[in-house]
């Protein structure tokens, strides 16, 4: 098997910090009056020594973080939304969409790890997936079944009720076969 890279954490002078250092830097980052310049000499005074190119790295990852956050939460309060107007909709799904999403986002920017992945575990990840689509196959399957058998079941008790009158049968038969086939639909658009 071939050799897989490791990802080294992300280390700065901003780590050596002490913890009051750290809040003063990110106060200052925080009110856009002050230059990277500034804002590593008021470091100075304090004595604490940090470049303006520390400073202005450890801005870059902050606002990365920040932005991602932003997003999540914009997500977030989406999928909410859309909870809260279809009720049928569950947390699996959400948080199913949430993490498709992050792993979608991965995935576009993740072409040197796709290189360097072992072909065992790409195999493991194709199987995965294939697995996941013959489960909702499945489960869309047992629930176009569950709701024939509903349908069959209430067609069956109408015309145990309503034996001596065949053209209401038909009328009620009708009512909710188009009420089953719309709820079928209904379930196919949502998927």
């Amino acid at each position: 098997m071939g050799k897989q890279r490791t990802k080294n954490r992300i280390k700065s002078r901003v780590d050596e910090l002490p913890p009051e250092a750290r809040e003063m830097l990110n106060s200052m980052l925080a009110d856009v009056n002050y230059t990277y310049v500034q804002i590593s000499e008021a470091m100075a005074c304090k004595g604490w020594e940090i470049s303006r190119q520390s400073v202005g790295r450890y801005a870059l990852r902050q606002n990365a973080v920040a932005n991602r956050l932003m997003d999540v939460r914009e997500q977030t309060t989406a999928l909410l939304a859309v909870a809260r107007t279809n009720q049928d909709v569950e947390a699996t799904e959400l948080a199913t969409s949430i993490l498709i999403d992050g792993l979608t986002q991965k995935i576009a920017t993740a072409q040197e790890e796709f290189d360097e992945m072992p072909l065992e575990k790409a195999g493991k990840l194709l199987v995965a997936l294939q697995r996941s689509a013959v489960y909702k196959a499945r489960m869309r399957a047992t629930r176009a079944q569950a709701c024939h058998d509903v349908e069959a079941n209430i067609l069956a008790k109408i015309r145990e009720q309503v034996q001596g009158d065949p053209e209401l049968v038909a009328r009620l038969s009708a009512i909710v076969s188009a009420a089953a086939t719309e709820e079928a639909k209904r379930h196919e658009n949502d998927e």
